[in-house]
């Protein structure tokens, strides 16, 4: 791909129906092998997939040669997670292709939303962390960043999750099932990958390193287009093979399984996203899928700096890495040895080389989510990057002490037999980033205060942002529809041109077809919800939703407690006109997050309660449908009317969910915590609900000694709802089934729900009168769309950009 001779005319993504339609019906013959009245759903799906492919190849080769005609510096992306959802309408968007599209499998006889549906979501992450990867991939090509992301092509991915009885259930993912037509094998791009073994003495700073299992890493390469196809990068994944297919040996001695264990072992390494490590078989191989990625990737950016520079100096000049979160800080490590080991440079050189290149995104400040290792694990399977940490932490101690600023045992990357990944990505890394002006003033305070003392320089803040493309454009055709009605489409590619809606929020002409697109996306979702909960959406009732991954401190339990306490509430007082809800959950826990796991089965029992009791029929309901993916994201987002926000203030790095609905015109209720701020401050205080305790006041209520015995104590409501959970009201064929909640809700609560319990519950008696004014309600969404397009991450690539990496971009 890197010199391949192409001339295209400019408009070359264009074709007409006629001539799609016709590339549909070659690949469905020459690609699938079926005839058309043999074809299926799949068949069609597969064969309009190949013709969009056909016209992003070309621009693609292009990109490539551009970069290398012109030696840009090249932008690498490491993610675990890259949670890309479907991709076909996403590409027939960005080439401008929707109308050719429909035309032409209407012409053949063919639902085009049928056939967008069927494409299987592909379970490459599990939530903020790998949609943000995704944007940050679509916004780099759309400003033209010569960028490439490195992650895992998993097997299954993360689990698709089902209900049992309320409890969740993981099954595999088997979005693999059937081709994927837009990715291409390159069995040239393979590269062995080593474990375990010993380390032996090498020439000058080098080590011998023989390991006892190598894998063989093999890239697989997506194009990303950027809008209207004019820059076209890659998503390379990596799938583990294994060095030896079979074992023909043990095969004719009768050991049939054994003559297949190199291939299952080895393979098991890129089988699923986040193996349960609550066991030290899955915490060694999810270390060895971090290393297993991370190593192919620098190997593979390595390669390709070699083929066309020669002075490894020069590295950090031609190369930008980024390491999305603490789960690829093995880089560091492993392009200090590789440069050390296999190109002779002396370790000190190796080490300001790869400083220069490495960059690291902090996503959290909850230190418990700053992966640690056991010294022993990372020596036992990694036994040169053991002694490569030690030296990088003797040398940063040296370091700090000739600059007359001692480093701690806080600032040191081993400590407690452990190794420190976040500590090892700053130290390694030329900037940190935080992804939210909060979570960068508190990741200076807090997680890295005293690395912040140490390097004052490092630390910078770049706020997340979303795609327009896909989390407006294209998961909302009503309000597109009125936006490029309203102000033309130029907002698609500059999110800032939606402040032309400004002052169309006091028409009321226009707030009328705000409403009435909002309106028009609920009774969209309402069949496919009635399905999959078996839930009545009216369009004039509150769609209020929670969607993201399963953690305490998003605190989805607050949001349950308010709906049993309203519930109670509507129960004890029926002659009041309470405003008509429907509370909508999605997410998953992790599988071996057992409290997570508890509050899902307790919100799916009080869903059962709520939904069956005629007292509150038509006012309140509960839904959690199944298996929250990118794809349940696009119907729910644009229909949703409150976004909930509510995190422990100074826990969440950012949010991009919050970004997205607002975008979309949702408003919303949230703790001032992450991004929250950012939008308050952008949208007014007016158009958002903000309660609860400050980040500030979290760290002091905990300081002076919480009591949230107390804060039950003093709210009759909460403690009706509390002292439901644990007497089994909702559980009555188990009343001790919660116990767990109802203890740490009551003796310890860390997450502070209960301190915040009663500013939450005013603050939706407040959404509840806000929502029967409608008019201005509607007016508050169309600023919070108005506003919003600062959060774009076509934004945040160009600060990144600047700001970090020093590339440059094409638009």
């Amino acid at each position: 791909m890197d010199e391949v001779g192409l001339t295209v005319p400019p408009d070359a993504g264009a074709v007409s129906a006629a001539e799609l339609r016709e590339r549909v019906g070659q690949h469905l013959v020459f690609s699938i092998g079926r005839g058309a009245t043999a074809a299926r759903l799949a068949d069609w799906r597969l064969a309009l997939s190949y013709a969009i492919r056909d016209r992003i190849v070309v621009p693609w080769f292009q990109t490539a040669e551009r970069i290398n005609a012109a030696d840009r510096k090249r932008v690498y992306y490491l993610s675990m997670e890259f949670l890309i959802g479907r991709l076909l309408d996403d590409a027939v968007a960005n080439l401008g292709l929707e109308s050719a599209a429909r035309e032409a499998m209407a012409g053949l006889g063919v639902d085009y939303d049928a056939l967008v549906r069927d494409e299987p979501d592909a379970a490459l992450g599990n939530g903020g962390l790998g949609r943000l990867a995704a944007c940050f991939l679509d916004s780099m090509s759309a400003v033209g960043v010569a960028g490439l992301g490195y992650g895992i092509r998993y097997d299954h991915g993360l689990f698709r999750q089902s209900f049992e009885a309320g409890w969740q259930a993981e099954e595999a993912e088997d979005w693999l099932a059937q081709p994927h037509p837009w990715e291409f094998e390159r069995p040239e791009a393979s590269f062995p990958i080593g474990f375990g073994g010993s380390v032996g003495p090498g020439a000058g700073d080098a080590g011998a390193w023989h390991p006892a299992e190598t894998v063989i890493a093999v890239a697989y390469d997506t194009p990303v287009p950027g809008w209207q196809g004019r820059w076209v990068n890659t998503l390379r994944l990596w799938s583990a093979k294994p060095t030896r297919e079979f074992e023909l040996q043990a095969f004719n001695r009768g050991d049939f399984l054994g003559a297949a264990t190199p291939a299952v072992l080895a393979e098991t390494i890129s089988r699923v996203l986040y193996p349960d490590d609550s066991t030290p078989q899955g915490r060694e191989l999810r270390l060895k899928q971090e290393y297993f990625f991370t190593a192919a990737s620098i190997r593979d950016i390595l390669q390709r700096f070699e083929r066309r520079h020669g002075d490894l100096a020069a590295l950090p000049d031609k190369v930008a890495i980024q390491l999305n979160d603490t789960h690829p800080a093995i880089a560091g490590p492993e392009l200090i040895r590789l440069l050390v080991d296999e190109r002779g440079l002396a370790f000190d050189a190796a080490f300001d080389i790869a400083r220069g290149c490495l960059h690291y995104t902090n996503h959290t400040l909850l230190p418990e989510a700053l992966e640690r290792w056991p010294a022993e694990l990372l020596g036992r399977v990694l036994p040169c990057h053991l002694e490569i940490v030690e030296r990088i932490d003797a040398r940063h101690a040296r370091e700090s002490a000739a600059a007359g600023r001692p480093s701690d045992d806080g600032t040191a990357i081993l400590g407690d037999g452990e190794v420190r990944m976040g500590t090892l990505a700053f130290v390694a890394a030329r900037r940190v980033n935080g992804v939210s002006a909060l979570h960068t003033r508190l990741m200076q305070e807090t997680v890295f205060g005293g690395l912040h003392a140490l390097h004052p320089e490092r630390i910078v803040n770049q706020t997340n942002g979303v795609t327009p493309r896909r989390w407006l454009h294209g998961c909302n055709p009503p309000l597109r529809a009125l936006l490029q009605e309203a102000i033309g489409d130029g907002w698609v590619a500059d999110l800032d041109r939606l402040e032309a809606l400004v002052p169309l929020a006091d028409d009321a002409a226009f707030r009328e077809r705000f409403a009435a697109a909002k309106r028009a996306n609920k009774v969209r979702l309402a069949p496919w919800l009635a399905e999959q909960a078996g839930i009545e959406l009216a369009p004039e009732t509150l769609l209020d939703v929670q969607i993201k991954r399963f953690h305490e401190y998003k605190r989805q339990l607050l949001n349950l407690l308010e709906t049993v306490a309203l519930w109670n509430a509507m129960r004890q007082a029926p002659e009041v006109d309470w405003t008509p809800r429907v509370k909508v959950f999605g997410g998953k826990a992790a599988p071996g997050y057992r409290m997570a796991k508890l509050i899902i089965k307790l919100i799916n029992d009080v869903a059962r309660t709520v939904n069956d009791d005629p007292a509150v029929r038509g006012r309140l309901q509960v839904a959690f449908p199944p298996n929250y993916n990118v794809s349940m994201a696009e119907r729910l987002i644009p229909a949703a009317d409150l976004s909930e926000q509510i995190s422990t203030a100074g826990l969440e790095a950012s949010g991009t969910g919050n970004m997205k609905l607002a975008l979309n015109g949702a408003l919303t209720v949230g703790t001032l915590d992450g991004a929250n701020v950012e939008i308050r401050d952008r949208v007014g205080e007016e158009n958002i609900f903000i309660f609860g305790l400050t980040a500030e006041e979290v760290a002091r209520r905990r300081a002076e000694g919480y009591a949230p015995a107390a804060c039950i104590a003093a709210s009759p409501r909460l403690a009706e709802a509390v002292e439901q959970i644990a007497s089994g009201r909702f559980s009555p064929d188990e009343p001790e089934r919660f116990r767990a909640i109802v203890e740490d809700l009551r003796g310890h609560d860390r997450f502070l729900v209960c301190a915040d319990f009663e500013a939450y519950w005013q603050r939706q008696r407040a959404i509840d009168a806000a929502w029967r004014d409608r008019a201005a309600w509607t007016r508050s969404a169309v600023l919070n769309v108005a506003r919003c397009g600062w959060f774009s991450s076509d934004r945040a690539i160009r600060g990144y950009a600047k700001e970090i990496w020093n590339a440059e971009t094409e638009f």
